[in-house]
């Protein structure tokens, strides 16, 4: 009986087999879809009567002056920078300026504060006695408070004792 098992199996795995492979595939109907035509470009602007061309304004680049410690006296080589200074702003009379006191670390926060206050204003008086008008200046100190350079020593310190000109 076992042998008439496998062929019954047999005989229904080749009748069942080719009845499978005997499906007919049906192709699938692509379809288009349509493509929008994209509009042409719009024709370029007629060419613009001919304009006066923009003068380029160079941007001002103001220099810093440094001093001595405990000191507020504008030492000779920067009042050539100063002047150089000074004439960039006679030449645009809309600019403004705001001259920034500042210290090295040394002395006491207030004491730093008036000394800022004292080479902001001497700044000031240069470029007033130069001709420039005191209503285009204004000063602040920042003492201490704003070092250029963070280091403790005289290399830092000579960087931190400055007049910092800040065009507004």
């Amino acid at each position: 009986m076992p042998r008439y098992r496998w062929l019954i199996l047999v005989l229904v795995i080749v009748l069942v087999l080719p009845s499978c492979a005997k499906k007919e595939v049906v192709p699938v109907e692509e379809v288009e879809e349509p493509v929008e035509e994209t509009p042409p470009p719009p024709p370029p602007p007629p060419p613009l009567e001919e304009e006066e061309p923009v003068e380029e304004v160079e941007p001002l680049v103001l220099e810093d002056v440094f001093f001595d410690f405990d000191k507020y006296t504008i030492k000779a080589e920067y009042q050539e920078v100063l002047s150089r200074n000074a004439e960039m702003l006679l030449s645009r009379p809309d600019a403004k300026l705001l001259i920034e006191g500042h210290c090295d670390e040394r002395g006491t926060k207030e004491y730093n504060l008036s000394l800022g206050e004292k080479r902001a204003k001497a700044v000031i008086d240069y470029y007033v006695t130069y001709g420039i008008s005191s209503s285009r200046l204004s000063m602040i100190s920042y003492g201490e408070e704003k070092p250029f350079s963070a280091g403790h020593n005289e290399d830092a310190w000579t960087l931190n004792r400055r007049a910092h000109m800040v065009l507004k």
